[in-house]
């Protein structure tokens, strides 16, 4: 298993930043290259897809925790991406909120070329966190 975790500051509140997180088809407006469908609450899917036009994978995943306003875990349970992914968000005194996201992976066999993947997949996390927190900002 491979960890990686990132982590933002947002000025919007805990509760809209995971207003923003968990309605799926918005993924599309934060996260590079993935567009998403799925449910709320434990045992709901939720799936995305990664790529540009039709080349790239599906991720499906199951809600295994759902706090509103607080954390939402899942277990990825596609083909290519297995394991569990969460993000949280907790206030900080005097407004705002922490963002936070984490992976704990077991990528498909890439040997050493994981020490060369893994600092590009947290850039990756970090923009996109950087770009859900500026949408929860604007409201």
């Amino acid at each position: 298993m491979k960890s990686v975790r990132v982590e933002v500051r947002s000025s919007a509140s805990a509760e809209r930043v995971f207003e923003v997180l968990t309605d799926w088809p918005r993924h599309r407006e934060w996260m590079p290259f993935t567009r998403a469908t799925g449910g709320t609450g434990p045992g709901a899917v939720v799936e995305g897809w990664t790529g540009v036009g039709r080349l790239g994978f599906l991720d499906t995943m199951e809600i295994t925790e759902w706090e509103p306003g607080r954390r939402v875990a899942v277990a990825h349970t596609g083909r290519l991406v297995r394991g569990e992914g969460w993000f949280t968000t907790t206030p900080l005194p005097g407004g705002g909120c922490a963002v936070r996201w984490g992976e704990r992976l077991d990528p498909p066999p890439l040997g050493p070329l994981w020490r060369l993947a893994a600092p590009g997949f947290r850039v990756f996390m970090r923009v996109g966190l950087r770009r859900l927190a500026r949408l929860a900002e604007r409201g």
